[in-house]
């Protein structure tokens, strides 16, 4: 399925476990450039935090070194909008998987020097988000 687009997002389904999903998407942010900084398993944090079962969901923090240095050398304080969060969960059957829209992110910022570095990452972000949901 092809990635959408929502408010803040670039998201799409998949027929895919949510497992394999998950693996698809690591394989897909190594190819372009990005690592995880964090790994967050929220299906397990709330069950022992909380003791809620909730329907499997993974936060994983991607970060493309050169991209996210070129942003701090524009804005300082940026680094309180990274890393770029992927998630990928299941509602009902289905498994999701969605990207932070880095355009709309970097837009509250207001400074046109991000305006590139947010176009590639979203181009980036848009291709891990396709190719991890292809059958």
């Amino acid at each position: 399925m092809p990635a959408d687009t929502a408010a803040y997002t670039i998201t799409s389904t998949t027929p895919l476990p949510f497992a394999e999903a998950v693996e698809r998407v690591r394989v897909e942010l190594a190819a372009e450039g990005f690592g995880i900084l964090c790994d967050i398993d929220v299906q397990a944090t709330m069950k022992a935090k909380l003791d809620v079962a909730v329907e499997p969901y993974v936060i994983l923090g991607a970060c493309n070194p050169p991209l996210a240095h070129a942003a701090l050398e524009a804005e300082p304080d940026l680094g309180v909008l990274l890393p770029c969060n992927v998630v990928v969960y299941v509602r009902g059957d289905v498994t999701h998987v969605s990207a932070v829209d880095p355009e709309r992110m970097l837009s509250i910022v207001g400074n046109p020097e991000l305006d590139g570095v947010a176009v590639e990452i979203r181009d980036r972000l848009g291709r891990v988000v396709e190719r991890a949901v292809a059958e």
